[in-house]
């Protein structure tokens, strides 16, 4: 690897995160809170927002990982979600189109920042794909798992087969169930969240079957999140290296399974951010993981 290419490069979703990129929440008065509305959120405390958003940010400052912080993008309250419109691979940015009509234009605003950070766009869906990448983490170092959801499309999986296979990077493809169906966002991730090489977070109610026998042909043990965590989004936890992690402060039964495996856990209040559905790490961008 050249000195360049040091400062990104992902595969795994559980390495050291080294380098990582936020998107401070929007800000202001009734307009910006009816943005937020229209976008699906519970109307959220924008001053509260943006103070747990910062609270996180120190929090992952702490812990040894460089932060990007970018700017708020007016008109696309769900930006501060940069997990989502693009996949960082070994050899840079994949960049998404999204399916949620309040999402359209996030792919092309984090892609620019992302560059501005040193990283380059090596591809992009087109045509009908649609993807996000909520549906999709690392099960290993050459293995993408892919949810095929209302969020991410056949064509974005065929798509993502080619782009992934020039870095040499496998996919495994499950379905993600309807749930509550087309206008609520469950992702492949709503369900999971690995915590080391070995260790995962689950959901069980609502995970693929073919995900949970993935998990075991790879000795992947799991901590099952019960019914009332999964809506505080216990099941939405950031490692930050193997087996430490960032997650909501709400979750507690969650957070002690995980210290009963060994895990060492740093919480941070999540209230706010909760309201767009969206946990730890759904608010990072992972650029540099070793």
């Amino acid at each position: 690897m050249s000195e360049q290419t040091h400062v990104y490069g992902v595969r795994s979703s559980v390495a050291e995160l080294k380098r990582v990129a936020v998107r401070r929440p929007l800000v202001g008065g009734p307009d910006v809170v009816a943005e937020y509305e229209k976008a699906h959120w519970q109307t959220p405390d924008l001053t509260a927002l943006a103070e747990q958003h910062a609270g996180f940010v120190a929090t992952l400052r702490e812990l040894g990982s460089e932060v990007i912080e970018l700017d708020p993008v007016p008109g696309l309250p769900d930006a501060v979600f940069v997990y989502d419109p693009a996949f960082v691979i070994p050899s840079g940015t994949v960049a998404f189109q999204s399916a949620k009509a309040a999402r359209m234009g996030e792919a092309e605003q984090l892609v620019a920042g992302l560059e501005l950070a040193g990283v380059p766009t090596i591809g992009r869906l087109v045509g009908e794909a649609t993807a996000d990448a909520g549906d999709m983490f690392w099960l290993d170092e050459d293995t993408v798992a892919i949810g095929r959801s209302y969020r991410t499309n056949e064509a974005a999986v065929d798509q993502l087969r080619g782009i992934l296979a020039a870095d040499g990077v496998a996919v495994e493809v499950f379905d993600v169930p309807h749930d509550m169906g087309p206008e609520y966002c469950l992702h492949l991730m709503s369900v999971i969240s690995p915590i080391r090489e070995d260790l995962a977070v689950v959901y069980e109610k609502l995970a693929p079957v073919a995900m949970l026998r993935a998990l075991s042909r790879r000795g992947i043990e799991w901590v099952v999140v019960d019914d009332e965590e999964y809506v505080t989004l216990g099941c939405n936890i950031l490692a930050v290296r193997p087996g430490v992690v960032v997650m909501g402060g709400r979750n507690v039964r969650t957070a002690d399974k995980l210290r009963e495996h060994g895990v060492e856990v740093h919480t941070f209040n999540s209230e706010q951010s909760d309201k767009g559905e969206g946990g730890p790490t759904c608010m990072t961008r992972p650029v540099l993981r070793v």
